[in-house]
């Protein structure tokens, strides 16, 4: 499948991290990724970035921050216009999964590393 890039919301440098490990396989997978986080750092060759820059062609944003701080995000998430959303375990978020249907945009409640393992991404 041609995906375009995938940002990775919560992008994190301690390699023991979820999305840390993720944006590894996205990019063993040849994916471009879009590392968005809190702290500087990198992962694999990808900086990650700390402010919320526009991008065009985001094809799908993979969540990796919990509900209570992902209502910062809303505006800009939505913004981006993704294809689709994934809600990894622990980021599953009503309100924002009905505003981004609203918007026609695919919702997932799944585990990015299980998709691209069992190539379903």
């Amino acid at each position: 499948m041609a995906h375009t890039k995938t940002l990775i919301l919560g992008a994190s440098p301690n390699s023991s991290r979820f999305s840390h490990k993720a944006t590894k396989s996205l990019q063993n997978h040849n994916i471009e990724v879009v590392p968005v986080g809190i702290r500087k750092g990198k992962i694999g060759e990808a900086e990650i970035i700390k402010e919320r820059p526009a991008i065009d062609d985001i094809h799908t944003i993979t969540m990796y921050i919990g509900p209570a701080r992902q209502k910062d995000y809303y505006s800009y998430i939505l913004s981006l216009h993704p294809k689709r959303i994934i809600f990894n375990p622990g980021t599953e978020n009503q309100e924002l999964m009905e505003m981004a249907k609203n918007e026609g945009i695919e919702v997932l409640e799944d585990c990015t590393l299980i998709m691209l393992n069992s190539g379903r991404y």
